[in-house]
């Protein structure tokens, strides 16, 4: 593939990759309103925002086989930004944060009995652990907005191709890496301002796991949990099979991360 056989090029301004796809649409706004403003005022944020871009180099995805990279010959129509798939899919008529943290403790009974439901309702498509359908997950109403457009995000391009370094130069793509991935579903709930690689994702949010939103990172993968459903480009089904994963993998080696309040 390009991107292995220009690693060390890649590598020295890992920042500043791209997919090859020719997309050059401008790094969007971090989403608006109240996702902006928990991203905002806030000292444990994104590593970016506390040091200049481009310190922390991101190696070679040693997952990058299991990920089905693309070939050059494949095309797809580049992404919405973050904020607008956020916006745009959120679940109609969801709860503001205040409403889900007052009936919280009524909730969580219901809320462990439909995670369980939906959980046996995802299975594999043959070849990999993507969960078929459409690619995507429904967006529950009984958990934080936040969480809601994370997922809303992840499901804008749970079916694009896996191309080393998309989404690296921004968010907007027509192919994504493992950390272009994760960035852009993050960005999308308004936890991250900029696409990050994998190093720097160690040092998102807060350290230790979260209650709806896990990300697991290190130098050369990283990965999420979101609402206890696996999101990673590894261990796809194929070119264009969907992110969100039946089953968990293992976690060693990799740094654990959370936002906190979530």
């Amino acid at each position: 593939m390009l991107g292995c056989l220009l690693a060390a090029t890649v590598l020295a301004a890992c920042g500043e990759a791209t997919a090859g796809s020719g997309a050059k649409a401008s790094t969007p706004r971090a989403a608006a309103g109240a996702s902006g403003e928990l991203l905002a005022g806030t000292a444990v944020g994104s590593a970016a925002a506390r040091r200049p871009a481009g310190t922390t180099k991101e190696v070679a995805d040693p997952l990058e086989r299991d990920s089905y990279p693309a070939p050059a010959s494949v095309k797809h129509a580049s992404a919405a930004t973050p904020a607008k798939a956020g916006e745009a899919i959120v679940a109609a008529g969801a709860p503001s944060d205040a409403e889900v943290r007052r009936e919280l403790a009524q909730m969580q009974a219901v809320e462990r009995s439909a995670k369980q439901a939906q959980q046996h309702q995802l299975t594999p498509v043959a070849g990999g652990e993507s969960i078929g359908g459409n690619g995507t997950i429904p967006i529950p109403a009984g958990v934080p907005e936040v969480i809601q457009k994370v997922i809303a995000g992840a499901n804008e391009i749970t079916d694009f191709p896996y191309v080393y370094g998309g989404g690296h130069a921004s968010f907007v793509d027509n192919a994504y890496d493992c950390s272009g991935s994760v960035s852009y579903a993050l960005a999308a709930g308004g936890l991250l301002s900029a696409p990050e690689t994998s190093g720097e994702l160690e040092s998102w949010g807060a350290p230790g796991p979260g209650r709806y939103i896990t990300v697991y990172a290190n130098a050369g993968h990283t990965y999420m949990y979101v609402d206890g459903v696996l999101y990673d480009t590894a261990g796809r089904s194929g070119v264009y099979a969907s992110r969100w994963q039946v089953g968990a993998v293992d976690n060693a080696g990799y740094v654990v991360r959370h936002w906190p309040g979530l």
